[in-house]
């Protein structure tokens, strides 16, 4: 009886926080924390983001299938012009108003289950942002783009927040889309029942770093403690002192609250072990 009314109380708890909260206040630590979005739409330089730029648009992957550029999306780039209805359609389904399809490497896979309020808040505090003008030019794609990622996305619920599997799934699925990269890619997109297998290559001015695989096998994260899993995500540093290489957007996963990291912990914990791929 003690549990149930202690889980009650925490229930209610997190209610009424998220309550607390304002759209753009959810949006902000959305946008600058676990979904990263700075991690490809703001320019680097040597030290890290360039002051002044966030959100204005860079070079992101140059390789034989495409060049991709993340756009400008401050109010200065070419969402200006879109409803706030398009920018969420181009968000969560990958389809501009013009009926044309964003290509790799957005994670359309995840945002696809972005919930309605989530995705609504993402937007609202976009459209704070300071209009920085920035033409980064347009991606280029040398393979064929679906003409869509799936069906139109119809409403999606809340996932109540809390220290959960539950929760933790919702983050490191369609906000932090950890799953998109840790997972082995096959012809339609990530291979969820592979889910957290690792990987997947990364090729950029570091080199090749492979995506680890994240289940609770003796291959993946079953050695490591809760804490130590903490520091490697937002801190990139393994327990024995070395680093660990990008894309992975460690700067931003550091804004998540507590809460936040322990169910996604909570819910890698709970993935089926899988062992390295072959």
């Amino acid at each position: 009886m003690k549990i149930k009314i202690l889980f009650a109380f925490a229930l209610v708890l997190s209610t009424s926080q998220a309550l607390a909260e304002t759209l753009l206040e959810r949006g902000e630590y959305l946008v600058r924390g676990p979904m990263g979005c700075g991690n490809c739409h703001t320019p680097l330089g040597p030290d890290g983001p360039v002051a002044g730029q966030e959100l204005t648009g860079r070079l992101v992957d140059k390789n034989e299938a495409f060049t991709a550029i993340a756009p400008n999306i401050t109010p200065a780039g070419r969402i200006a012009e879109w409803s706030d209805a398009q920018l969420a359609v181009a968000i969560r389904e990958g389809k501009r108003p013009d009926g044309s399809t964003i290509g790799p490497p957005m994670p359309f896979a995840m945002y696809r289950g972005l919930s309605d309020n989530d995705l609504k808040a993402v937007v609202a505090f976009l459209r704070t942002l300071p209009s920085v003008e920035s033409d980064v030019g347009e991606s280029e794609y040398n393979i064929e783009l679906p003409p869509a990622y799936g069906p139109p996305v119809g409403s999606v619920a809340d996932i109540p927040r809390g220290i959960t599997a539950q929760y933790g799934a919702y983050l490191a699925g369609p906000v932090a889309h950890c799953m998109e990269c840790h997972t082995p890619m096959g012809p339609n997109g990530p291979m969820l029942e592979k889910a957290g297998q690792g990987g997947f290559e990364f090729h950029g001015p570091w080199g090749v770093s492979i995506a680890p695989n994240i289940t609770p096998h003796e291959d993946g994260l079953a050695e490591f403690t809760d804490s130590e899993l903490a520091m490697m995500i937002t801190q990139g540093k393994r327990p024995d002192g070395t680093m660990m290489l990008p894309p992975m957007p460690y700067g931003y996963l550091a804004q998540m609250t507590d809460d936040d990291m322990a169910a996604i912990i909570a819910y890698l914990r709970v993935l089926p072990p899988l062992p390295d791929p072959e």
